[in-house]
């Protein structure tokens, strides 16, 4: 059973939505703010995070940044805020993913279960370093789950890594966003917001000068690639 944290301050959405969690088979800890959410992921890290934006105290975004500080466990924006400014500040914070209310909770359900995939594929694969993928001064080495810029390592998310992967596996090939959606998050429909915010979070890491890319490039009308 995979434990999910949910942050919600309303207190009908958040008894009804962990209630429906628990029928889906999650074991469900919610909280009504973001102060309480940080701490019970302190003491008792769960396997996804659902945070609302629109909270008393420190809000949505800043609780992201805060986990984001020193976890990389999955965080689902859960909120009724759907202007995409707010969408792409949840997911610039270092949100995952996000769904609006009213919540879906069997697609919701069916994107955590693709987020928990995607995590034990990762554990499998953090073994001992064996494939080194070299693009100039960025490195990246699936099987150890490690990405390093001028031999530095580089903290990047789950998300992350995967997308550098799924691009550093296709040197040169231009990948479309639906491509990227559909291998990296699973979703034979998405949003293509997603893939264009986490492609500008990983050129803070691994570009020295983000106005001109030289590894992470995009490609007009067609998508992105990484450059050999």
């Amino acid at each position: 059973m995979s434990a999910v944290l949910l942050i919600e301050d309303d207190d009908r959405i958040r008894l009804s939505l962990a209630m429906a969690l628990e029928d889906e088979g999650y074991e469900t800890h919610a909280v009504a703010t973001a102060e309480e959410g940080l701490e019970m992921q302190r003491r008792q890290p769960a396997d996804a995070v659902l945070v609302d934006l629109m909270l008393p105290g420190m809000d949505g975004f800043e609780c992201i940044r805060q986990l984001r500080r020193t976890d990389d466990v999955p965080v689902i924006v859960v909120s009724a805020r759907d202007d995409t400014h707010d969408i792409v500040a949840g997911l610039e914070a270092g949100a995952d993913d996000y769904v609006i209310k009213p919540v879906a909770v069997k697609e919701l359900a069916a994107r955590l279960r693709a987020m928990r995939r995607r995590g034990r594929a990762a554990t499998a694969a953090a073994t001992p370093a064996m494939t080194v993928l070299t693009f100039g001064d960025l490195e990246i080495r699936p099987e150890a789950g490690e990405v390093r810029l001028h031999g530095d390592p580089v903290a990047v998310t789950r998300t992350e890594f995967r997308l550098l992967c799924e691009l550093a596996e296709h040197p040169g090939q231009v990948l479309s966003r639906q491509q990227l959606l559909s291998r990296v998050w699973e979703y034979e429909i998405g949003d293509e917001r997603l893939v264009d915010v986490h492609v500008g979070r990983l050129r803070h890491k691994i570009e020295d000068n983000t106005g001109r890319p030289r590894h992470l490039v995009t490609v007009r009308g067609l998508g992105y690639k990484l450059q050999p």
